[in-house]
């Protein structure tokens, strides 16, 4: 295992958050279209939100009368009614506060479920209809860690701090606004010593804010060593890195550890800091509030009233203290989601898509002077100058060295990616023209790595034709020489296959593939060494059902071995992108050039002798 080193995107975006001024909370606009669609429950839940703090600010309220007139009355029993009345004024205020409370929090409980969810499978699906080239320079590791951590720590946003924030606003403005009313001058005093407050929290909560997204980098980074190494578990075993992995996933952990411990430092002192200097500016106006009953300017009811609207105001403070904390973290992870949702495919489908021919007896390919850079490798080409047509219902296998752009011809026909110059052409039309779905249903492939999903033998040979009947992947299955050893699995069609089809031999996962080609019957297919994990005997059963597979439709075939194109229509011989030769395999071997030096090789044969 090679050392993994940040991608080009990952640097690029850490030296971006390194050099730009840091953002505030104003990131998190970018939920706003993910909010929109459920405006009504949204105003419900700040309708609930407002009616709970509003409760609570009418409990001095009724605090007050109670000690001013519940306490008032001489008579015994006057007394005992009165304050009868005022508790039960109080339990009404507290049982509002209960019911508004409680349809608060399953609101903006759902909202967060429901808008994470929904952000989620928007990263999620826009991430699967990117090109490879985006896979080129982003480590699949960061996109799950973004999919997970990222997405978490916006729901704990939306779904409670965001709540609690704006319920501790409301209730902090009312504490605050009463205080005033009810003691103006001492209030505006205090009110000058918050505004202090104010300026260095602002330089805290920047502070914050970047080291929140350095943390969620650093977190990234760490799965995608996982992802890498946890896919590759056998190499790394047969080498025996498993400690060397260890370590370097530990260096990982640790580099987010000490950077989410800068953060919490941070956050630390911004909340210590918020809480003191407000709780000490508000002491100094109860002080006031004392000495005004002592002199005897306001009652005791309106001390306690005081008292207990201070209590609210510092207790919204310091709430409010740790959910900017929680913003910042959220906005953080807000920016990284959407750079992933603002990504855009350099691949995309035509403005007015073009409609296909019917492909009867197979599709047509030509490839017109097509030259191609892949993305991270500009200065070289892939292919240069490539011109091939393949008629409708022809075999034709290229051949040529590792890095002769064999595997580069399906990528273009697939469109993954768009070539350079020139044009490629199915059935006439410059698949540029065509609607990607419209392109790639017409195409059938079977790769060199035979990918089986994490379900049952029955859903991975559906996955080419989903809407297949149970008949129709059996027989796909029995084409591909797949029915037996799939009928003799513990639960049969049924068996899940384990994740990558860790289950199944090599040969077996390549027959699955070539069943699922073969169901989903496209008039042109494509086979990248499709035998290349099969033994002798499996070999030939599959070589046979792929010939059968071949007639009525148009094949191209990538092959190392030989063997398995010697009755291709034409073999395209290939070298450093470039198109060197084309024949059969007698002619190309008589010829005596790199086919034959191939051909010699695999064959055991002098070059004049292979045919």
């Amino acid at each position: 295992m090679s050392v993994s080193v940040p991608s080009p995107a990952a640097a690029a975006r850490a030296q971006t958050s390194e050099a730009e001024p840091a953002k505030n909370v104003r990131s998190l606009s970018g939920l706003l279209p993910f909010i929109r669609p459920y405006k009504a429950r949204v105003a419900l839940a700040v309708f609930f939100l407002v009616m709970a703090a509003v409760s609570t600010l009418l409990f001095p309220v009724a605090l007050k009368v109670l000690i001013d007139q519940g306490l008032v009355a001489t008579d015994p029993g006057e007394r005992m009614m009165a304050l009868r009345e005022h508790f039960l004024a109080l339990f009404a205020v507290g049982a509002a506060l209960g019911v508004f409370s409680a349809a608060r929090f399953y609101m903006v409980s759902w909202l967060g479920e429901r808008i994470t969810a929904d952000l989620r499978n928007a990263v999620y699906a826009h991430v699967v209809r990117q090109s490879p080239e985006f896979f080129e320079t982003t480590q699949t590791g960061e996109v799950l860690s973004r999919l997970t951590t990222d997405t978490t720590l916006v729901q704990t946003v939306v779904g409670s701090s965001l709540s609690m924030g704006l319920r501790n606003t409301v209730m902090g403005i009312g504490a605050l606004g009463m205080l005033v009313v009810t003691n103006p001058w001492v209030m505006t005093q205090v009110l000058g010593i918050l505004v202090l407050v104010v300026l260095p929290s602002l330089y805290f909560g920047r502070r914050v804010r970047k080291l929140s997204r350095a943390s969620q980098d650093r977190v990234a980074d760490s799965s995608a060593i996982a992802a890498e190494v946890l896919n590759a578990i056998p190499v790394v075993q047969s080498y025996n890195q498993q400690q060397r992995e260890a370590a370097r996933f530990d260096v990982a952990t640790e580099n987010a550890f000490e950077t989410a411990r800068k953060r919490t430092a941070v956050r630390s002192y911004l909340v210590g800091f918020i809480i003191t200097a407000t709780f000490g500016a508000l002491l100094w106006g109860l002080y006031q509030g004392t000495q005004a009953v002592l002199a005897g300017r306001i009652s005791a009811g309106h001390l306690g009233q005081t008292v207990v609207f201070v209590i609210i105001f510092v207790s919204a403070v310091a709430v409010l203290s740790e959910v900017y904390g929680d913003l910042l973290r959220a906005a953080g992870a807000t920016e990284r989601l959407m750079e992933l949702l603002a990504t855009r495919s350099p691949v995309v489908d035509a403005g007015q898509p073009r409609a296909l021919p019917a492909a009867s007896g197979g599709s047509s390919v030509r490839f017109d002077e097509v030259t191609f850079h892949y993305p991270s490798r500009p200065k070289q080409a892939a292919l240069s100058n490539f011109a091939l047509a393949v008629r409708p219902g022809e075999t034709v296998a290229l051949v040529g060295p590792s890095g002769a752009g064999k595997s580069t011809v399906f990528q273009l026909l697939l469109r993954f990616y768009d070539s350079s110059s020139g044009e490629v052409l199915v059935d006439g039309v410059p698949v540029r023209e065509l609607a990607l779905q419209t392109l790639r249903q017409r195409v059938g492939i079977v790769p060199q790595d035979s990918t089986v999903f994490s379900t049952s033998a029955m859903d991975n040979i559906r996955y080419g034709r989903p809407d297949a009947s149970n008949e129709d992947v059996v027989a796909a299955a029995k084409a591909a020489f797949a029915h037996d050893f799939i009928s003799a699995l513990p639960e049969g069609y049924d068996t899940f296959l384990g994740e990558r089809g860790v289950r199944l031999s090599g040969g077996q996962r390549q027959r699955i593939s070539i069943a699922r080609a073969m169901l989903k019957n496209p008039p042109l297919l494509l086979l990248d060494e499709a035998t290349s994990a099969l033994d002798a005997e499996s070999e030939r059963m599959v070589q046979a059902a792929l010939e059968a597979a071949m007639k009525g439709r148009t094949t191209l075939v990538i092959a190392h071995r030989l063997a398995t194109v010697l009755s291709a229509d034409r073999i395209v011989v290939m070298d450093g992108g470039r198109i060197v030769d084309i024949g059969t395999h007698g002619e190309l071997v008589a010829r005596a050039g790199l086919y034959a030096k191939l051909a010699a090789m695999q064959f055991d044969l002098k070059p004049e002798t292979a045919a």
